[in-house]
């Protein structure tokens, strides 16, 4: 079994009110995506020890992309769900995981359902624009698998290349 790179595991996301009518999609020139878990937890004094109550899993999703333009459709509409309130549909898709029998065209993948918790435009002058978002996840994720379309697994090999000529 080798080392997934990655560039492999991408990230879609979709406002849910938006389900009926647009596809989820890719944040373009994504530079980073985490998620992480944590489990806060209470002591209780007890007559024979200090005893440890779990509390709920909290999971967060993390991502940063150069900002492409002030036209972004997908960082807009991110930012907006933030401004409003509106829930927001997330995929991790693992595309070194693809489908079989019934799943062929999809590859293996982790659906989530939260809000963005925030939402950071960063500009300097010796780096790329930036735009990082958070958003904080309901539940643990549902297991299943996605379809992600030929232009989705592009996204996912975009390298960013500067404006010189290349070559010959």
């Amino acid at each position: 079994m080798g080392v997934i790179k990655g560039k492999r595991i991408i990230y879609l996301y979709r406002i849910l009110k938006d389900a009926a009518t647009d596809d989820a999609t890719a944040v373009a020139f994504t530079t980073e995506n985490s998620k992480s878990k944590s489990r806060d937890s209470d002591t209780v004094t007890t007559k024979d020890g200090t005893i440890r109550v779990p509390g709920e899993v909290e999971t967060e999703i993390s991502t940063t992309a150069l900002f492409a333009s002030e036209n972004d459709a997908m960082i807009d509409k991110l930012e907006k769900a933030l401004d409003d309130g509106d829930k927001v549909e997330i995929w991790e898709v693992n595309l070194d995981k693809p489908g079989t029998s019934d799943n062929a065209s999809k590859f293996a993948a982790k659906y989530f359902q939260g809000y963005v918790t925030s939402f950071e435009f960063s500009s300097n002058s010796e780096d790329h624009a930036e735009a990082s978002l958070d958003f904080g996840i309901e539940g643990k994720g549902v297991d299943g698998y996605a379809t992600v379309t030929d232009e989705q697994q592009e996204l996912a090999a975009y390298v960013f290349k500067d404006t010189p000529k290349t070559g010959a």
